[in-house]
């Protein structure tokens, strides 16, 4: 990648870029790029500023858990944390005041480490506007941090679906690959922007080259200067062969500060 990017842009240390992957696993072909000594939370931590918990999603943590957690890394990391399948998959958005109440007490256990909220929904899910508004008015008021919402039914992804994101403050997520064009821009709530790359062509295994990961650096360095106190995060999800590791830090590597 051209050095002309950092020359065009603002210092990067200017933004609160969070960048990792979906867990923190270490592959065997990127070990010599952690620390030999740690836990692999604390490994990981030591390269990376953020990580995305996604096994929230298929079970409980103890808050203990989380609080264990959040102490292995250091001060200005971040998790983002998704939220139950029981809540997006199995009540589909419904009456999940109670499964909200569970979730939250477990993972606000985290305390500042907590960055964002990750709210994946089932690509069957359509867009309601009753229901929409009815969970995210108990989401918000239960939690009023960082919210991002990856939806993959193309009813969400229209004006009228973006309101109550606004009005609720939830950022969308940019996801790849992405169900319809407008789902690879981020949208809703602009005090965050999240990325979320799944690996394409094949879901969870294909590697991202250089061209895309240069044209990643422009765009999240293009984020920043639109608002320097924005989040921009950025989370590798094509973890099956070990590329997400591999990527995020090639990605960090473009966006390092060149002093």
């Amino acid at each position: 990648m051209s050095s002309s990017i950092h020359e065009s842009s603002p210092d990067p240390s200017s933004a609160r870029f969070r960048i990792g992957t979906a867990g923190w696993s270490l592959p065997k072909a990127e070990q010599d790029a952690f620390p030999v000594e740690g836990t692999h939370l604390e490994r990981y931590a030591a390269r990376f500023p953020a990580v995305e918990i996604n096994s929230s999603f298929y079970r409980p943590h103890r808050p203990s858990t989380y609080a264990r957690w959040a102490e292995s890394v250091p001060a200005g990391f971040r998790f983002a944390v998704k939220v139950p399948r029981a809540i997006t998959h199995e009540r589909r958005l419904r009456d999940a005041g109670d499964a909200l109440d569970g979730f939250l007490a477990e993972a606000t256990a985290l305390g500042p480490a907590l960055g964002c909220l990750l709210v994946q929904l089932p690509p069957s899910l359509a867009y309601d506007a009753k229901v929409v508004e009815a969970f995210l008015r108990a989401l918000r008021a239960r939690h009023d941090g960082a919210v991002a919402l990856e939806p993959r039914h193309a009813t969400w992804f229209t004006p009228e679906a973006e309101r109550p994101l606004l009005a609720h403050g939830i950022a969308r997520v940019a996801a790849d690959p992405a169900k319809v064009p407008a789902a690879a821009e981020p949208a809703g709530d602009p005090r965050v922007v999240y990325y979320r790359l799944h690996g394409s062509p094949r879901i969870y295994y294909s590697d991202y080259d250089d061209a895309y990961l240069d044209a990643l650096a422009v765009r999240m360095l293009a984020d920043a200067h639109a608002d320097a106190a924005r989040d921009v995060w950025c989370i590798f999800d094509n973890t099956a062969l070990g590329c997400a590791t591999k990527n995020a830090l090639a990605l960090m590597e473009r966006l390092r500060d060149d002093d």
